[in-house]
């Protein structure tokens, strides 16, 4: 094939689905934040009769974003060169704003375009990518701050009964709460599997230091994610240089452009670097976080998109692992045919199907849309 006669990308669509949580009284709570849905935001490339599909967690602002910013940018380009739409994506919305929604909507084009070049060169996505893995670790995550004691024993243990070595809890909305709600997780799980918490900002620097020894000492607790606002640097630093081996600081699922994870790194703020996949740019993007961290020689988690970054994170040479989110695995599940199932703690991307090996279910899906053409 030659470069005159290559694939162009023929139609973009976007689309948005907001699907209500299915916690107490409909409502989930993390240290910070109440939310009673979640909604996807999804897009399609097509090229000839291939079809790629990528997707971003946000408002449905940014369903309007990409159709007003981006679709006639990519409709036309070239479907075998994704990074080349990558770079005029971001030009593109330049004064609309990069960080934040801007690179929401760039992330989910962009994983959509590398989705349809995988299609078309009847490859999964994974066997495009530089990958290094062929399976990628999970931790399961969930375990809300408004859970009941019962709820929230049943689903770490329940996670740790498929083969998943590691399970994450929210923490910080109460925290005298959180030893009740800790040492319930613990006797469920028993003495060995890897017991995470996740705080989302809630704790002042000293606070989250303090609580960072208690976790350790009395629940065996080994990472601490977010344990102050991932903007306060100096904060992270200081949790990070008090809190006791082996616990392990991590932040940067919200890191949108690649500065926002610079800055971790050089602040020495975290021990461990997470990148969100819907958020950071794409797997385009998402390769250079890889490159950030392996040459600060940190490890790199994956934060959520279960079916999405099983296969991207196999491309990250220092990969820890990646978030088996509940919201998330529940919607992929709800809205696609193809999703990974968990085998012996890890995620293993299907060889025998092109792309991310998903399908959407259009039917199953119309109930929840709230944007975009009827399919």
């Amino acid at each position: 094939m030659t470069r005159t006669d290559a694939p162009v990308v023929d139609a973009v669509e976007v689309h948005a689905f907001t699907v209500p949580t299915d916690g107490p009284d409909g409502t989930e709570q993390d240290g910070t934040l109440d939310w009673h849905s979640t909604t996807m935001v999804l897009v399609t490339a097509r090229s000839g009769d291939a079809i790629g599909i990528g997707y971003t967690y946000g408002e449905v602002a940014t369903a309007h974003l990409i159709g007003s910013k981006l679709t006639d940018l990519v409709t036309g380009a070239d479907a075998l060169a994704p990074v080349a739409a990558w770079q005029r994506m971001f030009e593109g919305i330049r004064n609309a704003g990069r960080p934040g929604l801007g690179a929401m909507a760039v992330s989910a084009v962009d994983i959509a375009l590398w989705d349809l070049k995988a299609r078309l060169l009847d490859l999964p996505l994974v066997r495009l990518l530089p990958a290094g893995h062929d399976a990628v670790p999970i931790y399961g995550s969930g375990g809300f701050t408004n859970y009941p004691h019962a709820r929230l024993a049943e689903q770490l243990a329940g996670w740790v009964g498929q083969g998943i070595p590691r399970v994450k809890l929210k923490v910080g909305r109460n925290p005298d709460e959180d030893r009740q709600r800790l040492a319930a997780v613990r006797h469920a799980i028993g003495p060995t599997p890897e017991l995470f918490v996740d705080a989302n900002g809630a704790f002042t620097p000293k606070q989250a230091a303090a609580w960072a020894r208690r976790y350790h000492d009395e629940w065996g607790v080994i990472w601490f994610e977010e344990p102050v606002s991932s903007a306060d640097l100096e904060g992270l630093r200081l949790v990070r240089d008090r809190a006791p081996a082996p616990l392990e600081v991590a932040a940067g699922e919200y890191g949108y452009v690649l500065r926002d994870f610079t800055n971790l790194v050089t602040a020495g703020a975290v021990d461990c670097l997470q990148a969100d996949l819907t958020r950071c740019g794409g797997v385009t993007g998402l390769l250079a976080v890889a490159g950030l961290a392996d040459a600060h020689e940190l490890d790199l988690s994956a934060h959520c998109a279960p079916a999405l970054s099983a296969h991207a994170f196999c491309a990250v040479r220092r990969l820890r692992h990646l978030e088996y989110f509940h919201d998330h695995t529940r919607i992929e599940a709800l809205l696609f045919d193809g999703v990974l199932t968990p085998v012996d703690g890890t995620l293993r991307p299907a060889l025998d199907r092109p792309g991310t090996g998903l399908a959407v279910k259009w039917p199953d899906a119309e109930r929840y849309r709230v944007f975009g053409p009827e399919q």
